[in-house]
């Protein structure tokens, strides 16, 4: 027979142990990829690399919730069809600030920041710009839609359920990056950005960035 004492104790270690479980199963399904209407499992699904890249880093490597500039001083590789049908290659781009701007057409402030972006590229021999579309679109959408907002640096159109693994998934819209000439995150912006940051960000980084010999 148990004792009064302890049968009083038996429903509140219950409700522990459910509670436990509970929250358990709710911190496997925070997302790392936008889930989709069709498939809501998708956020518990998507991109199992994260985990053992963030075991294989030093030590000293930052967690993967740190804040916006967490991913400076590494080196991603990006190759890419865009939609004119040719190749970019971020490792060709040594020797250059390389702006990469991830947006969507549906996204306000991407569409704001892409005359400023594209006068960027134009105006500056030393910076050029690439935008990956992070969103699902046709192809035929997107060239509609850069006919309505032109801009001049080459666009790519990524698939969300596969962003490229070099880069963090975009947490929000626009996320941009500066490479630096060594092919080095040199700086990371979360939100909108102008010439005026990105090149502030450039005279900022440049002491500490060596130009590649040709």
């Amino acid at each position: 027979m148990i004792p009064s004492h302890r049968k009083s104790t038996l429903p509140s270690l219950s409700a522990l142990a459910l509670a436990v479980a509970v929250l358990s199963l709710g911190a496997c399904k925070q997302p790392q990829t936008p889930a989709r209407d069709d498939n809501p499992a998708a956020t518990t699904d998507a991109k199992p690399a994260p985990a053992p890249v963030v075991d294989t880093k030093p030590a000293d490597a930052k967690p993967a919730d740190a804040p916006p500039a967490d991913a400076a001083g590494d080196t991603p590789e990006l190759r890419i069809a865009t939609i004119d049908g040719k190749t970019y290659d971020l490792g060709e781009r040594r020797g250059r600030w390389v702006v990469v701007n991830f947006w969507a057409t549906w996204c306000a402030p991407c569409i704001k920041e892409m005359p400023e972006l594209s006068a960027l590229d134009t105006m500056r021999d030393h910076i050029e710009v690439i935008g990956l579309a992070y969103e699902e679109i046709e192809l035929a959408d997107m060239q509609a839609f850069l006919k309505k907002h032109p801009v001049s640096y080459p666009i790519a159109i990524l698939d969300v359920a596969d962003p490229p693994k070099a880069f963090d998934t975009p947490r929000g819209l626009p996320m941009t990056y500066l490479i630096g000439p060594d092919g080095k995150v040199a700086e990371k912006f979360l939100g909108p950005v102008d010439a005026k940051k990105i090149e502030a960000a450039i005279a900022k980084a440049s002491a500490k960035v060596a130009v590649p010999k040709a």
